[in-house]
């Protein structure tokens, strides 16, 4: 099957952004690929021809959906400049929590990389290279800080990220469940990093004002 560049480059965004919301909507074992196709506009046959299995679709969405994540977590929250170490380090912590729409959907979707990276050895390197690239971000970030004079000299910059990550993960899975809600989870993780980071008692409010009113 031949596609034209241009044809094959806006059928398979289509398909991945159908593929984000069937995943996070019905579960992969759930999906069915005419279905995806459907919601795409597309056939069945494009589909076929740019991801052998299913596995490998949730994987590409995986990464799209990161790199539209990445679109928020690279704008304004994340200027140090206009905003101070402090503040960025919340509005990065935002972006790892499950506020509803895009980003509790982006959750689902994590949920889903687990489940099957625990029992298909073969998707595991996808989860750990999404794992780095979130490592390196929260850790450029305090490394930054430190530098600027806001963080004490003595943080260790990739031993807190590896804590913010596994905080995230542990209170975002408990806001998932509707056993705490995202304020709690946010006071969380502020609470397990403040005295190393020197942070103030609260996070600051969230920049976004539809996450301020959760």
């Amino acid at each position: 099957m031949t596609v034209p560049a241009a044809t094959e480059r806006g059928g398979r965004e289509r398909i991945l952004a159908a593929a984000v919301e069937r995943i996070a909507r019905d579960g992969i074992d759930e999906v069915r690929i005419a279905r995806i196709a459907m919601d795409a506009g597309v056939s069945t046959s494009l589909v076929h021809y740019h991801f052998d299995t299913r596995d490998a679709l949730l994987e590409e969405a995986l990464e799209y959906s990161y790199e539209l994540a990445g679109d928020i977590r690279l704008g304004p929250e994340g200027d140090v400049d206009e905003f101070g170490s402090v503040r960025r380090l919340a509005a990065m912590i935002d972006q790892f929590l499950p506020y509803p729409g895009m980003l509790e959907r982006d959750w689902i979707l994590y949920v889903e990389l687990w489940l099957r990276a625990i029992r298909h050895p073969e998707i595991r390197p996808t989860a750990a290279r999404l794992y780095t690239r979130m490592h390196e971000w929260f850790a450029e970030a305090i490394r930054s800080g430190v530098q600027r004079g806001e963080f004490p000299a003595e943080a260790d910059p990739d031993e807190i990220a590896n804590r913010i990550l596994a905080l995230a993960d542990g209170y975002g899975v408990r806001v998932l469940f509707a056993d705490l809600d995202v304020p709690q989870a946010r006071q969380g993780i502020w609470n397990g990093v403040k005295h190393e980071l020197d942070l103030p008692e609260h996070p600051p409010p969230p920049l976004d004002p539809a996450k301020a009113q959760l």
